[in-house]
């Protein structure tokens, strides 16, 4: 177990890109990003676009790596460019994937299946930047399925690999710089 950060939680209940990424995101509500969301097992996010959706169940929840992330335009990261919901300090997220972890901000453990790599579209070069989407590629964050009901909030959190498929790196901390 390891101790991270979780650096900010972003619930949307509308879909912001759709179309083509040259149009520009639509616009969506101010309060997407929480200091506090609730997680329930298989349906992902209260009130999160993906909540309970069938087609979404094993990518309801998108956790990233803030290292991963480019400086957004004001001079910091941020999800409401990517539309990750999860955005944690201090753990390689990618290199999780096949595994089941437990983040706990401090209301009892969550835990996660991480199923695959959120691969960065073109959208990331309209909201991030030129050149976000292939600066993300491999580290674009990944998509899971929650296996428990709990409680995250933004602040310090702890994090470990519960199970790992074989041969993978069962750390998933980052090393101190």
């Amino acid at each position: 177990m390891v101790e991270i950060e979780v650096v900010e939680l972003l619930v949307s209940a509308a879909h912001r890109f759709a179309g083509r990424p040259s149009d520009g995101p639509a616009d969506g509500p101010e309060d997407e990003s929480v200091s506090r969301v609730e997680v329930r097992r298989g349906l992902g996010l209260v009130g999160d676009r993906y909540f309970g959706r069938p087609a979404h169940r094993d990518a309801a929840v998108t956790l990233m790596a803030v290292e991963s992330l480019p400086v957004g335009p004001d001079g910091s990261p941020g999800l409401r460019q990517t539309r990750r919901n999860v955005l944690l300090r201090g753990v390689d997220i990618d290199s999780c994937v096949g595994s089941t972890i437990a983040l706990d901000s401090g209301a009892g453990p969550v835990v996660f299946a991480v199923n695959r790599p959120a691969r960065p579209c073109a959208w990331m070069d309209v909201t991030v930047g030129p050149g976000a989407r292939r600066a993300l590629r491999d580290k674009g964050g990944v998509r899971c399925t929650p296996l428990s009901d709990g409680v995250l909030t933004v602040g310090r959190a702890t994090f470990e690999v519960v199970d790992a498929p074989p041969g993978a790196d069962p750390g998933g901390a980052r090393q101190p710089r």
